[in-house]
């Protein structure tokens, strides 16, 4: 007697097969949601850390005795940080949601138009803590920033 339809084994080997494709389907997004989560919190960490490392860069750069200001230029919190003595230097100031850097004359008017964007944030603080400390607080967080040439201009030995 012949049998009309299928044996039972090649239903059960379809059933093994289809089972290890949807495990293998549910691998592939589960591995690609967790990559995407991983490389969303990374470049998070890389924004914050690149904002907040560019004002200690800055500091570092022109570091000479008595190069920070702060001071506010039509409700702006401007901090400035000075070439020695040339009168120019670099001026970071919140514009439009973003933090930018422009370069010029210290007396002169802000060029928010003209000036380079660093990074976004909608909340910019600047303070100064004593006179060779300030605190920079944005959205992504806050650095102190310590100007070392103030200390060496008062004749301190500092082991940096």
């Amino acid at each position: 007697m012949k049998r009309n339809g299928s044996s039972p084994i090649g239903f059960y080997t379809m059933g093994v097969a289809c089972l290890f494709l949807a495990v293998f389907f549910l691998t592939v997004i589960f591995g690609a949601r967790t990559y995407r989560d991983i490389v969303r919190e990374q470049t998070q960490n890389n924004r914050t850390r690149t904002l907040l490392s560019y004002f200690s860069t800055c500091m570092r750069n022109h570091d000479t005795a008595g190069a920070v200001r702060i001071y506010e230029e039509d409700g702006t919190t401007v901090l400035a940080i000075a070439d020695e003595d040339s009168g120019y230097g670099l001026r970071l100031y919140q514009y439009e949601g973003c933090i930018v850097e422009d370069y010029g004359q210290l007396d002169a008017a802000l060029n928010p138009k003209g000036a380079q964007v660093i990074g976004e944030t909608d909340f910019f603080l600047v303070e100064e803590v004593d006179e060779n400390t300030y605190t920079v607080t944005t959205d992504e967080g806050k650095v102190l920033l310590r100007a070392r040439s103030a200390a060496k201009a008062m004749g301190a030995v500092t082991d940096e």
